[in-house]
């Protein structure tokens, strides 16, 4: 019987130890970074192209692409209607011979543009994600 009891104080013990040894306690520390100057200016002078040019690659949502007749008429009819039942996403209206397109949004992923495709596809059935140049 004392030997039993001895065994549980035993393994208790080493329970209670290894649960102590797994928390986490926070510390304080100092965070030093050292880099080469040259990383610096390289990384200033991104930001500076990156202000002259605001356009990166990125993905849109094609909602419209015709050609013919009325098409122009027709794109801008569908960017117009876009931008009233969806008016915090932005919509560009283009042309490439011979189409003209209505591309929606500026995602920076391709599951960021499915995500939203497939909440206009009850609206936008032919809608589909397509790479483009996207405003940053």
């Amino acid at each position: 019987m004392f030997k039993i009891f001895l065994a549980a104080i035993v393994t208790l013990t080493i329970m209670h130890v290894t649960a102590m040894a797994q928390e986490l306690t926070p510390s304080v520390g100092k965070v030093e970074v050292m880099q080469d100057e040259k990383i610096t200016q390289l990384s200033e002078q991104y930001k500076k192209m990156s202000e002259n040019s605001p356009e990166t690659d990125g993905f849109r949502v094609q909602v419209f692409f015709d050609s013919g007749s009325n098409s122009k008429s027709k794109a801008a009819s569908l960017k117009s209607e876009f931008e009233t039942a969806y008016p915090g996403i932005k919509s560009y209206l283009s042309y490439k011979e011979p189409y003209y397109r209505v591309r929606v949004g500026d995602f920076r992923t391709l599951a960021e543009a499915v995500g939203f495709q497939k909440k206009i596809a009850a609206d936008y059935p032919n809608s589909f994600p397509v790479k483009d140049k996207i405003v940053q």
